[in-house]
C-alpha cells in the first residue's frame, strides 16, 4: 500500500468510527471528512495516562477502540473514578471551549485507540459548521444529567443504593434486564461508587443473600429488578 492509500484508508476507517459517535452522529460526510482530517491517531497501551489534572486543555479526544477512566486523588492520595468512557464517546471535550486545564486525569483501562481533535484546527470547522456546535452542545448536557446524578448518587444514597442504580444504569445500558456484564474491576467499581473493595464485596454478598442478584465473575443474573430499582430510588426493597 502506498503512502497516499494508506492516508486515504485512515481518512476513510476514521470517518466510519467519527460516524458512529454521539458528537457526530448525522453530520453529513464532507464534514465527516474534515472531521478526519484533523483527526491524530493516538494509540495507548493499559495503564497509560492520556492526560493529568492541570495538563494544558489543547485539543480533546474521541475513544475508537478500548477504555478509558476519569478520575481525580486527594491529597492523601486517594483515587475517586468519576466515569468511565467506552468506544464512540468523547473526553476532555469541556477544556475546549472553556479554556481551562483538564480538571481531572484519564488512564487507559486497556489497549485503546483514540482521536485526538486539536483544539485550533477544531473550533475552526465549528465556526464554519454550526451543526458540530449543536451536537456538542447536545453531548455536554448529557454529561452534565452525568455529573448531576452521580453527585446525587455519592451524597445522598448509601452504597447499596448507588450499587443498584448502577447495574440498572448497565441494564439499560447492555439492554439487557437479566444479566449485566461489569466491563470493570470490582476494585475500580468500588471507587466508582465511592467505597472501598472489601464493602463492595459485603454487599454484593448481602443483596445476593437476599436474592435481588446472583454473581458469576463480572456476570451479574438480576434476579429482582424491580427490588433493585427500589433499593436505588428509596434505600430499600
Amino acid at each position: 500500500m502506498s503512502k497516499i492509500d494508506a492516508i486515504f484508508y485512515k481518512m476513510i476507517k476514521n470517518s466510519d468510527i467519527l460516524a458512529g459517535t454521539p458528537l457526530f452522529n448525522g453530520l453529513p460526510m464532507d464534514q465527516l471528512k474534515s472531521l478526519s482530517e484533523i483527526a491524530i491517531n493516538k494509540h495507548f497501551h493499559k495503564g497509560d495516562l492520556i492526560f493529568s489534572e492541570g495538563d494544558n486543555g489543547s485539543g480533546f479526544y474521541v475513544i475508537a477502540a478500548g477504555q478509558v477512566k476519569i478520575f481525580k486523588v486527594s491529597s492523601e492520595g486517594k483515587e475517586q473514578i468519576l466515569h468511565i468512557f467506552s468506544a464512540g464517546e468523547p473526553i476532555g471535550e469541556v477544556p475546549v471551549f472553556s479554556g481551562k486545564p483538564f480538571p481531572a486525569h484519564a488512564e487507559a483501562l486497556s489497549k485503546s485507540h483514540l482521536l485526538f481533535f486539536p483544539k485550533g484546527a477544531f473550533t475552526d470547522l465549528i465556526a464554519a459548521n454550526p451543526s458540530l456546535a449543536l451536537n456538542m452542545l447536545a453531548v455536554l448536557s448529557m454529561r452534565l444529567r452525568q455529573f448531576t446524578l452521580q453527585i446525587e448518587n455519592l451524597s445522598l444514597k448509601e452504597v447499596p443504593g448507588r450499587l443498584a442504580a448502577y447495574l440498572i444504569f448497565l441494564s439499560n445500558e447492555q439492554k439487557n434486564e437479566a444479566l449485566v456484564r461489569l466491563s470493570i474491576s470490582k476494585g475500580q467499581l468500588a471507587s466508582l461508587l465511592g467505597t472501598i473493595p472489601e464493602t463492595l464485596s459485603r454487599i454484593f454478598a448481602k443483596m445476593s443473600d437476599q436474592h435481588l442478584i446472583a454473581v458469576k465473575g463480572r456476570h451479574i443474573h438480576m434476579l429482582n429488578p424491580a427490588g433493585l430499582r427500589a433499593l436505588a430510588t428509596h434505600g430499600k426493597h
